[in-house]
């Protein structure tokens, strides 16, 4: 790995880390949320849910090959991660508060990256 490989990885290390993370987190509510009695109304925080993973998979892949694109990536992830932990905070499912939590998290760490 060259020097600047290095530094790039160094940069976004804990960023990459909560992405991936949030993304499982959203993967194992979803299922979850799937398989509720009560699925019907939560129609909405699945749709959030596809797009928290989805974004947290593209952020992650845009850091990873330093990207020009990567801190406006993260941005539109700190913004709907945002939104699913809104919504996920609707229900009170030990699931759902806990990918609240995580999505939570990883806004803020995507908040962090964008403003170094």
């Amino acid at each position: 790995m060259s020097a600047k490989a290095g530094t790039h990885m160094e940069k976004y290390q804990n960023c990459l880390e909560i992405c991936n993370k949030c993304m499982n987190e959203c993967e194992f509510c979803l299922d979850a949320c799937m398989n509720s009695p009560d699925v019907d109304k939560r129609v909405e925080c699945m749709s959030l849910l596809l797009d928290c993973i989805g974004i947290c998979g593209l952020a992650s892949k845009y850091m990873a090959g330093n990207s020009r694109y990567a801190k406006e990536v993260c941005e539109l992830c700190a913004e709907i991660c945002e939104a699913c932990a809104d919504e996920c905070d609707k229900f009170d499912d030990a699931h759902c508060q806990e990918c609240a939590d995580i999505c939570r998290q990883c806004a803020e760490e995507c908040r962090k990256m964008i403003a170094k």
